[in-house]
């Protein structure tokens, strides 16, 4: 399957969903630099999209956000839907508590890309064990640690001094100990007061429930 870069799902989406890290935040982005859909030309107009288009652009963003294909959404929905809370904050629930979204809001990288990469090479230990799959869904009181043997790796080098500027979110702790070990843990799972997703979950929710 050819994966579409992410700039151009940017784009497709008509805003910024944050999936290259600090580029978003300069005069590079896309969304600046060709703020209109790959294939139009730039004083072309969207078209106005019917309700179903516009319920199918929302769950197209959010799997473009979280980086999750159309069975895991479905599945999360199905899995919401079944709960005894409220349909989106579970949905949310389900999507923030991924462990590669859980290193993502660490700060350990600035892109839930290159989270799910380091989970997949084996970096991360999930309460003391080593996991390679991103999808594990974490609970609260789970510790997340970097691997001993990959502190000394490239990729962890500057972690000390990113973290340092790093607002971490008020459900989530972490502490780096003598020779780059990274610790962390969940302290709670998020409220969805706390979570801003660029995309109407109602929407996809109704799509959904079609």
């Amino acid at each position: 399957m050819i994966r579409e870069p992410a700039c151009k799902k940017c784009r497709r989406a008509g805003q910024k969903l944050f999936l290259k890290e600090e580029r978003c935040f300069t005069a590079k982005c896309a969304m600046i630099k060709k703020p209109y859909a790959p294939g139009l030309r730039a004083k072309k107009r969207r078209s106005t999209l019917s309700e179903y288009g516009s319920q199918l652009a929302e769950k197209q963003k959010v799997k473009r956000i979280y980086g999750i294909n159309e069975k895991q959404l479905r599945r999360y929905f199905t899995e919401a839907l079944k709960s005894k809370g409220v349909v989106t904050d579970v949905l949310v629930d389900k999507l923030e508590t991924r462990l590669d979204n859980i290193i993502f809001r660490l700060g350990i990288t600035g892109s839930r890309t290159k989270a799910r990469q380091i989970v997949s090479h084996g970096h991360i230990l999930l309460n003391g064990r080593k996991v390679n799959i991103p999808s594990i869904s974490v609970r609260k009181g789970d510790i997340i640690e970097i691997n001993k043997s990959s502190t000394k790796k490239v990729l962890f080098k500057e972690l000390e001094a990113k973290l340092k500027k790093y607002k971490m979110p008020s459900w989530l702790s972490s502490e780096i100990k003598e020779n780059n070990e990274f610790k962390a843990v969940v302290l709670n799972v998020p409220e969805r007061s706390e979570i801003e997703i660029p995309a109407d979950l109602a929407m996809i929710v109704e799509f959904y429930s079609r």
